[in-house]
């Protein structure tokens, strides 16, 4: 079957439409075909997140905005989330004398005057976005939000004008509430933040970072500690608390966040903005937030991480290692971090050896070794097939927590999947095992011993009723789903084996093990010629081991 590239149709797509309607014939009087070219050039590679070079086909058109009301828009995304911050706020007062402003424009306006300490003329651009009525109730927060804070007069109106917000952002004013609290020094500030931490519906662990810092910058730097070592407690592996406890210990950068700041709070408030939209991948405008908040906190560290993040999810390898090997400078905790996602980034690349030396020589490194850093390196030795180096590892953490610890089920899986890997099933049986002893309910657990039992040919009725369950937890998963008609196959039951490899086959069309079970069930149904379509088709995929592609030979020839 022709696979179909649907990101080019789409920019087909959009030629077609663009040079159909008015938007085009604004470009009339530039008076030159390739202005068209420029401006179609720039918004595709800024839908692609390639800012820089979207800045400089869309910065050809200077002008544009007085007959095409859109690439304003566009052109002032371009400018910020390719850090030309000052290009945008000059932009943006250009238009205003065209009496062109739009919502991006009085924002970014509001933003420079807010972090140059021109706090009234702040509050005029707010209102002034606050104003343009966006469709976007994003939009409407954020503009709503950032004219509040440029406008506190007392806590009481400031409370009043925060009820005024949309009740659906209902979690996001608590936390504003708490802020403002902590700006006028409420001493019920600790109270506010108590109760958004409080709520276990939702991961506000950040917060606790917040709440920390208010009692830092009262000179309360054991309150401080407290409540980072009790947060850390529940959130181990949050890397900001981490951070911020090795921060508070060497008395470093503790006040990177100050919520009697006007533009830290709002740096923190368009953070939110740019993680909700990343969350749903919306990484252009996520971006364009986030470059908001750094430049009003660029201290701020952790708002890189997001950056980075966006980056490595378009997969624009080259900027997420640029901001990795920043942040890797700031600390261990990031260090390591930062060398964790280097390291994926390397495998991605192909380049699987530099990634293992690199992680090797950060975990080697580390001052203070401590068990979840032990536990992300077993587990990335095991992901690129290094077994016999993770089982220590593994080994190393089992030996030092109780049972009851999360690491404890955690360890002894990626202990026995490496012991399996090796061929010392005994020891694997026995760690996978002791991992379903203290947490039966783990899918992928269950998964991988019921599959081992299998293809050793022992324990299939046992196996089949583990994998039902594991169906139950996780349904509609291909390795489950293909476990499980993979054990009914076993079992002789092949019009049952076939439903479900089927449905592994369409959630995992490409995978060779998948295809090559489909095929044997095929066989044993009667649909020969079928079969040695799906076996030719796991024969000619390059991800095919050497002994399964003897396997399939063999079956082409004689069939089952």
């Amino acid at each position: 079957m022709k696979i179909f590239n649907y990101k080019i149709i789409g920019q087909i797509l959009f030629v077609i439409i663009f040079l159909s309607t008015s938007s085009a014939k604004s470009l009339d009087k530039f008076g030159k075909a390739e202005l068209i070219s420029d401006y179609f050039s720039g918004i595709v590679l800024l839908n692609d997140n390639q800012y820089e070079k979207s800045f400089k086909f869309l910065g050809k058109l200077e002008g544009l905005e007085k007959n095409h009301k859109n690439y304003s828009e566009k052109y002032l995304y371009s400018l910020v989330n390719s850090g030309n911050f000052k290009e945008a706020f000059n932009y943006s007062k250009k238009i205003e004398k065209q009496n062109n402003s739009t919502y991006e424009s009085n924002l970014i306006s509001g933003i420079f005057y807010l972090k140059n300490n021109k706090i009234d003329l702040a509050k005029k651009y707010f209102l002034k976005a606050n104003n343009k009525n966006s469709k976007s109730i994003l939009n409407n927060y954020v503009s709503k939000s950032l004219y509040n804070w440029s406008n506190l007069t007392n806590q009481i109106q400031a409370e009043l004008d925060l009820k005024k917000i949309d009740d659906r952002f209902i979690n996001l004013k608590k936390i504003q509430n708490a802020f403002l609290s902590c700006y006028f020094n409420n001493p019920n500030t600790d109270k506010f933040f108590t109760e958004i931490l409080s709520n276990q519906s939702t991961d506000f662990s950040r917060y606790n970072y917040f709440h920390a810092s208010y009692y830092a910058s009262n000179g309360k730097i054991a309150d401080a500690k407290k409540i980072i070592r009790s947060a850390l407690e529940l959130y181990p592996r949050n890397l900001l608390l981490n951070q911020y406890k090795q921060d508070l210990d060497k008395s470093k950068n503790i006040l990177l966040f100050n919520c009697r700041k006007e533009e830290h709070v709002v740096a923190e408030i368009l953070y939110i903005t740019a993680n909700a939209l990343s969350s749903q991948s919306i990484f252009s405008l996520s971006n364009f937030y986030l470059n908001l908040s750094k430049y009003l906190n660029n201290e701020f560290i952790s708002y890189d991480t997001l950056m980075a993040e966006n980056f490595f999810k378009i997969e624009n390898f080259e900027k997420a290692k640029k901001i990795y090997n920043s942040l890797s400078t700031n600390g261990e905790t990031f260090h390591w971090y930062s060398s964790k996602q280097l390291a994926r980034i390397l495998v991605l690349e192909g380049n699987k050896n530099e990634a293992l030396k690199l992680l090797k020589k950060s975990y080697n490194n580390l001052f203070n070794k401590k068990l979840y850093e032990t536990f992300d390196y077993a587990e990335f030795l095991k992901n690129n097939e290094k077994f016999e180096e993770s089982i220590p590892l593994y080994s190393k953490i089992i030996n030092q927590v109780k049972e009851n610890h999360p690491l404890y089920v955690e360890a002894t899986d990626g202990r026995g999947v490496s012991y399996e890997r090796i061929g010392e099933w005994d020891k694997a049986e026995k760690d996978l095992l002791s991992s379903l002893k203290v947490n039966p309910e783990q899918a992928y657990v269950i998964n991988y011993l019921a599959y081992s039992w299998i293809e050793q040919g022992v324990k299939i009725k046992e196996s089949l009723s583990m994998l039902e369950r594991a169906n139950k937890l996780r349904s509609n998963d291909p390795y489950i789903t293909d476990s499980l008609g993979w054990a009914l196959f076993k079992l002789k039951r092949y019009r049952e084996a076939q439903d479900y490899l089927q449905t592994a086959v369409k959630l995992l069309p490409s995978d060779p093990i998948v295809n090559d079970h489909y095929g044997d069930v095929l066989w044993k149904n009667g649909n020969k010629i079928q079969a040695r379509y799906y076996w030719n088709y796991v024969f000619n995929l390059e991800k095919t081991d050497d002994e399964l592609r003897k396997t399939i030979e063999n079956k082409l020839i004689k069939g089952l």
